[in-house]
């Protein structure tokens, strides 16, 4: 019996001696290193998947703060093996341990023996199998800092924890988590292997091996190996656990409650994450039209309408369904992933390279798990949609259904665009009121089933630099769908799409002197292959912050469904202004810009490099001081203009001057001369950055006209309110930025540029410097070209009375008189000659009452007026 005792006794001194004295062997828990075969095998295979740098960056910042816990979907033991061995070599927190894994196939022999004899000794101390869960063993994993990884969907552990009330891994995160003080931080994350929509019907292959979504190991091992560069991670926005254990209505939930809770959240939060990336359940068209027709709203409708007209309800139905036909895109995964190779190929041949927004990429990626997404861009080129989209599809989100004007419904595109996400609209629905419910249904249709839209609230591109003032008609839909309850909410995201160099300059510019617009064709598509020959610069996206419609709606205090019409239309024009003045605060000042901005601001007909150098060092001082985003070329700007100058030389805008008597000045002392047809050209470019110098402008205009060199900071006031006002049809402006906060900013922007000094007794009270009245002529000059425009509009009205001013007739005269003008210098500026900057002018001399000589006072008053402020450039003489 003693030496049964004494054997039994070494036996045990040796097994606490093998296992170093503790029990805690798991095969949950991955080996820190591996042999030297598998980790060659699982690097290889794992190094070309790809993983978002700056979703990856967020890993390393929450390591700092608590505990990382990662949390998949599906239980998948190959996920987890592959979470641990890249994350590893990436130098990111990896899991090392994980809840309800058991995974014996890649532990060493050591390791297993280890377990195997940890377990058999504990069983035959205690007569049960070691649990990590009792003895501590995940606790103090993740006390001491270890990642870990666990999964929300597992049938086996479902009925484990409710038919054996085993564990729950949540539940006990839960009960850590109210011991210790560290948050705790559950990371939702996909492995995906492809973007392609789920598809309504499963196929043969997802039947046998599992879908895309959730995948055998059999499937993702063979992926893995065949198409190593496909798959893919996105990391979700993290879940802090102590907040949610503090929310007010889970303080007095207990941990099953709670458990329960929080794995109802993490899921709905992945389940929006992974819609983000590939898009809504992907229905056929004709599954899609008959959930529009079939709709009891629309039926009521139809219905009413037929009665109304006298009309068959089958007729009016049939209608709708050509319509349809007409308006609806035809999305194909197929065509996306085809045509986004050929634009990879495209813009690297175009282009030398995009500027893209990472950061604010990623926000709007954090913004689809919320709610359907509304992409708003400004519109210069037909290129905007595509750029978009490859974008949007290269960094794993669907692309968009892009409202598209029927003029770009002709073959081969309309086809294309149309497998692309694209739908057609018509210009105007006057006298269509079929047609605009049609349309309207086709918007509550994709909202409702979670597809993500774009569309340009100017209406159509640019033709000035300008942002145009929006149109709210696509807006007002948008609105209705959310107020008609078919989405809980809508994220609105401004994006700035900006080119160094614009491919349809030409055509626009001609359109700017007056010519009729082309009609999109074949044949130009054709001709745009010229496009290919060259590089056209760089392009630039940003993104703004996303705006929540359901945010703004309760912080105006008024839900929708409570709005009165006209404080619903109200509230309509300012979400347009909000989204037009922020895509103007993202939008990326270029060095073609802002050097067109000295070469037209600069008083003179010739100018060399260093003529324009202190016009470019103050406004850049400016840009500056508002955190304006520049184009990386500026931080250099004496090299920037040099390259612009020779680019604009080449582009034939300037050209060089012949000096008498010096035949080889240096680069900086060259004289050149602008083109004068070509103004219009440089106008263009200048007012990309328009609105940026716009509160400048004002500003330094009021200081001038108030004719002193020392002035009051409330003396300018109400020269900067009817200036915005005046130019409100050129320039937006903020409504919720009052002048008198504008002129606060702009002052304190010209103090630090010592344009201007604070008076040393006197509050409120400023004085211009010498060197500060030539700077602000720089910023004054900027409305130059607006006054001449709109003086000319004023003297038309001025000669002629209201029945003789008839729209077309009254154009035809304003073009006529300015020609004039400016062949008898009454204008300096050619580029004042702009169709657009006269239709403006004419929308707000009509606004305010002047539609002819019969309007004598009024006329009188703003010829006052416009001499007042036009005789303070002849300062710059």
């Amino acid at each position: 019996m003693d030496s049964f005792e004494s054997n039994r006794g070494k036996i045990g001194t040796w097994i606490d001696r093998f296992l170093h004295g503790h029990h805690d062997y798991y095969a949950c828990e991955l080996p820190q290193r591996w042999g030297f075969f598998s980790s060659w095998i699982l690097k290889t295979l794992f190094s070309r998947v790809s993983i978002n740098p700056v979703q990856a960056a967020r890993l390393k910042i929450l390591r700092e703060k608590g505990i990382i816990v990662y949390a998949s979907k599906y239980k998948s033991k190959f996920e987890y093996l592959f979470y641990h061995t890249r994350y590893k070599n990436e130098g990111l927190p990896f899991p090392r341990i994980a809840f309800e894994y058991r995974v014996l196939l890649w532990q060493n022999i050591l390791t297993l023996i280890r377990i195997a004899v940890s377990h058999l000794d504990h069983y035959r101390r205690y007569k049960t199998l070691p649990s990590p869960y009792t003895s501590g063993f995940f606790k103090h994993a993740l006390e001491e800092g270890n990642a870990a990884f666990l999964s929300l969907v597992d049938r086996k552990a479902f009925y484990d924890r409710l038919v054996k009330s085993k564990y729950d891994p949540l539940q006990y995160l839960i009960e850590v988590q109210r011991k210790t003080d560290r948050p705790i931080y559950i990371v939702p994350q996909w492995l995906l292997f492809s973007k392609r929509p789920r598809e309504a019907t499963p196929g043969l292959l997802d039947i046998f091996f599992g879908s895309l979504e959730n995948p055998g190991p059999v499937r993702q091992w063979a992926h893995i190996i065949r198409f190593p560069e496909k798959p893919f991670v996105e990391i979700s926005d993290p879940f802090d656990l102590s907040r949610f254990i503090q929310e007010p209505d889970n303080q007095k939930r207990d941990s099953a409650q709670l458990s329960f809770l929080l794995r109802q959240r993490l899921l709905d939060q992945m389940n929006r994450h992974r819609q983000s990336i590939t898009g809504p359940v992907l229905k056929s068209r004709e599954e899609l039209k008959e959930l529009i027709i079939r709709n009891e709203r629309f039926q009521n409708f139809i219905k009413s309408y037929a009665h109304s007209r006298n009309k068959d309800i089958a007729e009016l139905n049939k209608k709708a369904d050509a319509y349809l036909n007409e308006i609806a895109a035809d999305y194909s995964p197929t065509v996306v992933h085809t045509l986004c190779k050929i634009f990879s190929w495209v813009w690297k041949t175009m282009f030398e390279g995009i500027t893209l927004d990472m950061e604010g990429l990623n926000r709007v990626k954090s913004a689809a798990t919320k709610a359907p997404l509304v992409f708003v861009p400004c519109h210069k080129s037909h290129f905007d949609y595509l750029i978009l989209s490859y974008l949007l599809f290269n960094h794993n989100m669907p692309c968009p259904h892009v409202a598209a004007g029927r003029n770009l419904a002709f073959w081969p595109i309309g086809t294309l665009f149309r497998k692309s996400g694209a739908f057609f609209i018509k210009r105007t629905f006057h006298g269509a009121k079929l047609y605009a419910k049609v349309f309207s249904e086709y918007i509550h249709m994709l909202i409702g089933q979670g597809f993500n839209i774009e569309f340009f609230i100017e209406g159509g591109r640019s033709r000035t630099g300008k942002m145009v003032l929006p149109k709210t008609g696509l807006l007002t839909i948008l609105m209705d769908a959310y107020k008609n309850g078919v989405c809980q909410d809508l994220m609105f995201i401004p994006v700035y799409i900006g080119y160094d160099q614009l491919l349809e300059e030409a055509a626009i510019l001609k359109e700017l002197e007056g010519q009729p617009k082309k009609r999109e064709s074949f044949a130009q598509l054709i001709h745009a292959r010229k496009f290919l020959k060259k590089r056209h610069g760089r392009v630039y996206v940003q993104f703004a912050e996303p705006i929540s419609l359901k945010a703004l709606s309760s912080k105006s205090g008024h839900p929708l469904q409570e709005m009165e019409q006209a404080q619903y239309q109200a509230f309509g024009r300012n979400l347009a202004f909000r989204i037009i003045n922020a895509i103007n605060s993202v939008s990326v000042v270029t060095p073609q810009a802002l050097t067109a901005c000295a070469i037209l601001n600069y008083p003179r007909h010739t100018f060399t490099q260093m003529d324009l150098m202190p016009y470019l060092e103050t406004y850049l001082n400016y840009l500056s001081h508002r955190k304006v985003h520049l184009s990386e070329s500026l931080y250099d700007p004496r090299n920037a203009v040099k390259n612009v100058l020779t680019f604009y030389e080449h582009r034939k805008f300037i050209q060089k001057q012949k000096v008498v008597g010096v035949s080889d000045a240096p680069a900086e002392e060259q004289r050149f001369g602008v083109v004068e047809n070509k103004r219009l050209n440089l106008e263009y470019y200048k007012n990309n950055c328009l609105h940026f110098f716009a509160p400048a402008a004002y500003t330094a205009l009021a200081i001038l006209s108030y004719d002193s060199f020392q002035f009051s900071a409330s003396s300018l006031h109400s020269d900067y309110s009817f200036l915005q006002d005046f130019f409100k049809y050129e320039v937006a402006f903020d409504a919720d930025r009052t002048p008198e906060y504008m002129v606060r900013k702009t002052l304190k922007a010209f103090i630090d540029d010592a344009i201007l000094i604070p008076h040393q007794t006197l509050p409120d009270t400023y004085h211009i410097t010498s060197a500060g009245f030539r700077k602000l002529l720089f910023f004054a000059s900027f409305l130059k070209t607006y006054f001449e425009s709109y003086w000319v509009v004023l003297n038309v009205l001025k000669r002629y009375s209201r029945r003789q001013l008839v729209k077309k007739q009254c154009m035809k005269r304003i073009r006529a008189l300015g020609n004039t003008m400016y062949k008898q210098r009454e204008i300096e500026r050619r580029e004042a000659l702009s169709t657009v900057n006269y239709e403006n002018g004419l929308t707000f001399f009509n606004f305010k009452g002047i539609r002819g000589k019969e309007d004598k006072e009024e006329i009188e008053f703003y010829s006052r007026v416009i001499q007042k402020y036009m005789s303070c450039f002849m300062a710059e003489k």
